[in-house]
């Protein structure tokens, strides 16, 4: 009788602690799984984080990029000559004067749109046409006020008012801008050169929208056979 009772201690001891044993491996399961789901809550939250770093660098390259093109355009329809002491006679524009100013903004506003749309190699190739159409916008206004070049043009649009040789002074703010403009064209260039593989754009966009998410196919399968079962008439909660 008390082996029986020695015997039945024994047991409810072993399970007593198998049940502990059970429980703190259920524990250490569940503090695992928590830790994991914290650690990988982090490191989302980390790619979220760098992310949103890159798209504002992206759109602050977009900004300023896409600002100097204007800046180029808008100065090469501005008058850069003003002809001294006579109202009547024509005066140049920076886009008389320099003819390559308004392609080259227009080529890089172009630009702008083709580095969204691109990506890797042929982000780089567009950074690199992009700085050349500010080196050439930049070249443009140098240029552009050359004494000759400037007393030709005069020369040239007011021969019907019988005048050969007209005095005249630059306006220098819109040169200015136009410079500033070319500056950061150049600028932009290089700098999409250098970091345009890391930014996304339209088309990574695109193809993330179009990706199922994880798990996607097998729900709609799921969904698929739940209404396959309904029309044949089967309760599709049944077990059986």
């Amino acid at each position: 009788m008390r082996a029986d009772k020695s015997d039945g201690a024994d047991r409810a001891d072993g399970a007593g602690r198998a049940d502990g044993a059970g429980r703190v491996g259920e524990a250490d399961e569940v503090g695992g799984v928590g830790g994991a789901d914290r650690l990988g809550g982090a490191g989302e939250a980390g790619g979220a984080g760098r992310a949103a770093l890159r798209r504002g660098e992206l759109w602050g390259w977009v900004v300023a990029t896409a600002l100097g093109c204007l800046l180029v355009l808008v100065a090469a329809g501005q008058t850069w000559a003003r002809v001294l002491g006579n109202g009547d006679t024509a005066a140049p524009t920076g886009g008389d004067l320099s003819p390559v100013l308004t392609p080259a903004a227009l080529a890089g506003l172009a630009g702008v749109v083709a580095v969204l749309a691109a990506k890797g190699l042929g982000r780089r190739v567009v950074g690199v046409l992009l700085a050349l159409c500010g080196v050439a916008a930049a070249a443009g206004t140098w240029t552009a006020l050359d004494d000759a070049g400037v007393t030709g043009w005069l020369r040239e649009r007011n021969v019907l008012h019988g005048v050969t040789d007209l005095p005249w002074e630059p306006v220098a703010w819109w040169p200015v801008v136009s410079g500033a403009g070319a500056v950061l064209m150049i600028a932009g260039g290089a700098v999409a050169v250098v970091r345009a593989g890391a930014w996304s754009g339209m088309s990574a966009r695109y193809d993330r929208e179009r990706r199922p998410p994880a798990g996607g196919e097998a729900q709609v399968a799921d969904d698929r056979a739940l209404w396959d079962a309904l029309d044949r008439g089967d309760d599709p909660t049944d077990s059986r």
